[in-house]
């Protein structure tokens, strides 16, 4: 049952990304206004002048469930420095994330997506992908996937990037 359900997820991600290659690196972000988790809303272009981590998740995606934890040290150290955390669950039913942060839960901001605008505004290639957006709005970079090995990775390219600002 569990791997129907990933794979019928993964399906959908290559309609999303279809259309064109993801949102390239120097790109304008795709701004976006969406209802957090916890209550109100989000927008994108409220966050200028920080640098934002912005990660695509969904509940069937094991991936994510290793990325989480990463990303709860970096929203805990990174607190007060300049980096928001932010990350945009694109499941259709709610109570499918809700079951995944009762067993993963998250010290940032989680946003939903229900119907998937945003992330195929982003044009995702996979689950999870994240992007670092600049403090000028501006994609830095991109990364599909998460594997072992891929936090120091990931922590060393935002620590080239904010220190470079």
């Amino acid at each position: 049952m569990m791997l129907r359900a990933c794979l019928a997820g993964l399906l959908l991600v290559p309609a999303i990304a279809a259309a064109a290659p993801a949102a390239q690196a120097g790109a304008e972000a795709p701004d976006f206004v969406l209802p957090a988790f916890d209550g109100g809303t989000l927008r994108l272009s409220d966050l200028r002048g920080s640098f934002v981590y912005v990660d695509f998740w969904a509940s069937w995606c094991a991936p994510c469930r290793q990325s989480f934890p990463w990303m709860n040290r970096l929203a805990t150290l990174s607190a007060g420095k300049g980096l928001r955390v932010i990350a945009i669950n694109v499941d259709e039913r709610r109570a499918d994330a809700e079951a995944f942060l009762k067993v993963t839960p998250a010290a940032f901001t989680v946003l939903l997506d229900p119907k998937g605008d945003v992330a195929a505004r982003y044009r995702l290639p996979g689950m999870p992908t994240s992007f670092l957006i600049g403090p000028d709005g501006r994609i830095r970079w991109m990364h599909a996937g998460f594997r072992s090995g891929d936090d120091a990775r990931l922590q060393g390219m935002l620590l080239r990037e904010m220190s470079a600002r």
